[in-house]
């Protein structure tokens, strides 16, 4: 039968089963993403916990954490209940009679919102809560240094009031009160709207009314609120020794005489109004609290503001010097002593510019330790000499150290050899085969080779020399290292690691170790594979074979990341550095407390006061832009550069600050008693603290109010005059003997000049000269020594005409006899690269000290020392050696004591110049390239003994070279060597691959045998 047009349609049942299916797609696509999410966060965090717990500082994640949950549930919690309490509250005493309700529009929001109001009132309160309480949470360290707070044992001039106070109890008040202003004025506004929509408040032809609900509802918000000001009107008395506003830090005269006797008086008058808003919100009367707040509005801007302008205006500035003569005393002192500069040692020093004979004799301390090897020129020159392979780096700029060596402490530049991340391609080789940096390079500091290259002290691979022939050589943990490497393994695991190139065993390969400690979470199971699979969004990792059950991985691999995440109640030092200690190698960082919030003192910018041609150049980490006005360089934390330990030492113990952190993270510092003594001989002063130290003490040297005032002397850091741009000059360490000191001193230095004018033509010339002591070392474990950290300030006379760092650069370039050589230096492309200006006093005045480095031009250059410019007063030095050019200055003889080595031999110089790989090509006399050859021998039996072949090679090249320069010297053109001398490498070959073994035959021996032959027949 055929259905009619009248005919029912069929049921679109299952159409309708696919719109309900459709429609569950999205919720549940919606909780798949935040499942996942939520997955992914919870790895996060567990990648954190596995971090913390390996490297033994769990309890300071969990405490961080745990306060900051505490803070954001009771912040969040607070604000959600006022404004949910305020909004019920309003809405349950809404008037209920028809003649409420008079407006259509009113009428149109009921509706609307009546649907969802249940939801709306629990919702807004609780985004509101959370959004203040991640704002709160921030705070977390405020609140727990004023849990545990400890006094300063010093009290502030003004109030009375230990200085404690001010640094811990001030900021939480001003926290606490600002956090419940914010919830006060959240749940008030969440009630005058409920109050408005639901009929409540009523704007009509008459003004406002209100029912008797919302006006004691309102009345009491108010209240709280204006109690809150008041408070925050009292605290304003104590805010007044913090302030920056005037021309000092500190609470001024006004201040004093006009601001805080009317921060008290609207304290009490922010009183009087919240009890009016009481009485009004029961009496149902407006006016009194109305007419309250207008008076309080009107003394806030008189007694606040105008009064303490009129005071200032025409009473203060008439007379500004005699009435602000004590507070400016005060800021001076309080400054001085909150950034550690009032125990500074101040020597007058009448700084001569003459020159005579025998100047320097009584500086032999001083001269023998001038440092000639630039740490920001030579990187280039371990480079080449000592990196071997391309996937190793040294750093742009090295470190400053010093070793005993022979009894003596050798100022010494040194380096880690670090991996190169950027040579290796693929997952497998960066992560697996590529891990670590292998062994430390330093060379003496004070001399070089005879032919200007740096004078290893310690050197090659395996790493050998005079510091030590059995230390931990790997480097897994530095600042270069890969963003992280998969490591370790069990016992039969072969191993995929590559170590270092070359061993004696196996001549062809390279050799390959297992990490055998503990460096990072073990990485063996699915699901901490799975965890740092996301972490690193690697599927690499969940994959690899190369990750095997007893694998850890190992990242925040950076010293100075890793004290960071460890302390983070700290500010660290940009310039970590390593040194052998113990036969391990270890970083050591500085690391300091700091507060914003000591009275009197004036504030400095980290990030600013930091700077200079270090920063500028990336050789150092840039501090953050933090506002301070006290520091203390209260930690001193070592990281193992092997398996990524971390020991955090309190060294300042006095400082209450640290004693505070001390009381929250009780387990995670040792006292610096618990130091070995080779650890605290290269404990050095902080360079970042020094630095912020000279920036304050460019003003701050002046310790009297009138003269402080008057402004009239006035000092800057002079800029540093090897650079094109102005960067301030960096500090240096030097071991030096201070006027007045007995002995000399490892010790971090700077200069001072006058203040510089816009117009660029303020006089270059020496003001001042800061040294401090840092040297910690006194030989016994736990004991550091009494005159560390000793600040002496030189201060010349202010009629002083000793040229500046600047002024001694400008003579430097415009003497006629040095333009001419350095002219002659620059033939044949090469570059001429000045080094740091060092600055001593010595001889009576004060003594300029410049290497001067050649490079020429090729991919494979490296600086070489060639001269060494010496400037005292307007004399002027120039020479191959340190001595030659003192003596050039000193009228022939100087006096002074320098160390072997200190300088080149110019044959030696500009045959390595044109050697081409390094390597002298001719030489002066018989002599020399005997004694050289000599020389090569040992050296070479030495790296047979070591089993360094690469060094072995470099020796072997030397011995060639110097048996050729005597024949040719004698006259004997040098035949081809057969048999005894191997084929000479050429220049692109790298330095590494001279040699792939031990050498076939008795090479030496039958070198020597001719080298003394030879000797003897000349001889005869």
């Amino acid at each position: 039968m055929t259905a009619g047009p009248t005919a029912p349609r069929p049921p679109r049942q299952q159409p309708d089963g696919q719109r309900r299916k459709r429609g569950a797609l999205w919720p549940t696509v919606v909780v798949v993403l935040v499942l996942v999410a939520a997955f992914v966060g919870a790895t996060q965090l567990y990648t954190d916990v596995l971090w913390y717990d390996q490297l033994g500082y769990l309890s300071v994640f969990l405490t961080e954490n745990l306060v900051k949950i505490v803070i954001f549930t009771v912040a969040a919690v607070l604000v959600a209940a006022l404004m949910f309490a305020s909004l019920y509250l309003a809405h349950r005493h809404r008037p209920i009679t028809a003649e409420s309700i008079v407006d259509d529009n009113l009428r149109r929001y009921q509706e609307a919102l009546e649907p969802v109001r249940k939801i709306v009132m629990v919702v807004v309160p609780v985004l509101f809560g959370l959004f203040a309480a991640s704002t709160a949470m921030t705070q977390w360290d405020t609140v727990l240094l004023f849990l545990n707070q400890e006094p300063f044992g010093r009290e502030d001039p003004q109030f009375g009031l230990d200085i404690a106070f001010y640094v811990f109890t001030l900021p939480f008040l001003r926290f606490l009160i600002g956090f419940l202003v914010s919830a006060i004025l959240l749940a008030g506004v969440g009630g005058i709207l409920m109050h408005y929509v639901y009929g409540g408040i009523r704007i009509n032809e008459r003004g406002l009314a209100t029912t008797r609900a919302s006006r004691v509802h309102l009345g009491v918000l108010a209240a709280l609120f204006l109690l809150l000001q008041a408070a925050n009107f009292w605290l304003d008395r104590y805010s007044t020794v913090q302030s920056s506003s005037g021309k000092w830090t500190g609470a001024l005269y006004t201040d004093v005489n006009a601001v805080i006797p009317t921060k008290a008086i609207l304290a009490a008058a922010a009183l009087i109004v919240a009890v009016l808003f009481v009485v009004a919100a029961v009496i149902g009367r407006w006016r009194l609290p109305v007419i309250g707040t207008a008076v309080l509005l009107v003394v806030a801007v008189v007694a606040g503001g105008i009064y303490p302008w009129i005071v200032q205006r025409f009473q203060v500035l008439p007379t500004e010097q005699a009435l602000e003569n004590e507070y400016i005393q005060r800021n001076i002192e309080l400054t001085r002593a909150a950034y550690g500069l009032d125990e500074t040692e101040v020597m007058p020093y009448d700084a001569t510019t003459q020159t005579e004979q025998g100047a320097l004799r009584q500086d032999t301390e001083t001269t023998s330790n001038i440092r000639l090897l630039d740490p920001n020129v030579v990187s280039a020159a371990f480079s080449q000499l000592q990196q071997f392979r391309p996937y190793y780096q040294f750093p742009d700029t090295l470190n400053v150290d010093r070793y005993e060596i022979d009894g003596e402490v050798q100022d010494t530049v040194i380096a880690t050899r670090e991996l190169n991340p950027d040579q290796n391609q693929g997952w497998y080789n960066q992560h697996v085969v590529y891990t670590h940096g292998y062994g430390v390079v330093a060379a003496y500091g004070n001399r070089v080779q005879a032919d200007g290259k740096p004078q290893f002290m310690q050197a090659g691979i395996p790493s050998r020399g005079e510091i030590s022939d059995d230390y931990e050589p790997r480097i897994y943990f530095g600042e270069n290292s890969p963003e992280y490497s998969i490591v370790g393994g069990g016992e039969g695991d072969e191993p995929l690691e590559l170590d270092r190139p070359q061993t004696a065993d196996d001549e062809g390969a390279d050799a390959k170790t297992t990490f055998a400690g503990d460096g990072g979470p073990s990485i063996g199971n699915f699901f901490n594979r799975l965890a740092y699979g996301i972490k690193f969004q690697s599927s690499d990792l969940l994959l690899s074979d190369a990750v095997r059950p007893e694998s850890q991985i190992l990242y925040d691999r950076d010293p100075r990341e890793r004290i960071e995440k460890v302390a983070p109640y700290l500010t660290v030092d940009g310039s970590p550095y390593p040194a052998i200690i113990d036969g391990r190698v270890q970083w050591i960082v500085d690391a300091y407390t700091t507060s914003d919030a000591f009275p009197y003192s004036t504030p400095s910018v980290l990030q600013e006061a930091t700077q200079d041609t270090q920063t500028a150049q990336g050789a150092a980490a840039t501090l953050p832009p933090e506002r301070v006005n006290y520091i203390r360089n209260s930690v001193k934390a070592t990281v193992d550069a092997y398996d990524g330990s971390v020991e955090l030492y309190a060294w300042d113990d006095q400082d209450p600050v640290l004693k505070a952190w001390q009381k929250v993270f009780p387990d995670t510092l040792k006292p610096y008693s618990e130091m070995s003594a080779d650890l605290m001989a290269h404990v050095r002063y902080p360079q970042d603290m020094f630095k912020v130290q000279r920036e304050l003490l460019n003003r701050y040297h002046v310790t009297d109010a009138n003269s402080f005032y008057a402004n009239d002397d006035v000092w800057s850091v002079p800029n540093d005059p090897t650079q094109d741009r102005d960067v301030a000059l960096p500090p240096y360490y030097l071991s030096m003997r201070m006027p007045g000191e007995d002995q000399a001193n490892f010790s971090l230095t700077t200069s001072f000049i006058p203040q510089q004018s816009e117009t660029g033509n303020t006089r270059n010339v020496m003001y001042g000269y800061l040294s401090a002591n840092a040297d910690a070392g006194t030989g016994e474990d736990g004991v550091k020594s009494e005159e560390y950290g000793t600040l002496r300030l030189l201060e010349l006379p202010r009629s002083s005409v000793v040229p500046g760092p600047g002024q001694a650069q400008n003579l430097f370039n415009s003497d006629t006899d040095v333009s001419t050589e350095l002219n002659l230096l620059r033939q044949g492309a090469s570059e001429v690269i000045n080094g740091n200006l060092l600055t001593l006093p010595a001889g009576g005045g004060m003594l300029y000290v410049q290497p001067v480095y050649v490079q020429s031009s090729g991919d494979a250059a490296y600086p070489t020392l060639r001269r060494v410019l010496v400037g005292f007063g307007e004399e002027v030095g120039f020479a191959p050696t340190l001595e030659e050019a003192l003596d050039e200055v000193f009228g022939g003889d100087s006096g002074a004591q320098t160390s072997s080595g200190a300088g080149v031999s110019e044959a030696e110089a500009e045959a390595g110049a044109e050697g081409g790989d390094g390597a002298p090509a001719d030489s002066g006399s018989l002599e020399d390239a005997l004694s050289q050859a000599n020389e090569a021998i040992q050296e070479s039996e030495q790296a047979l003994q070591d089993g360094d072949w690469a060094r072995y090679g470099q020796a072997q090249d030397r011995l060639q070279q110097a048996i050729e320069r005597a024949l040719e010297a004698d006259g004997v053109v040098a035949p081809e060597a057969e048999g005894a001398l191997a084929p000479r490498r050429g220049p692109s070959s790298p330095p590494s691959s001279r040699f792939a073994g031990p050498p076939r035959g008795t090479y030496s021996r039958t070198c020597r045998r001719g080298v003394e032959q030879f000797g003897s027949s000349l001889g005869s």
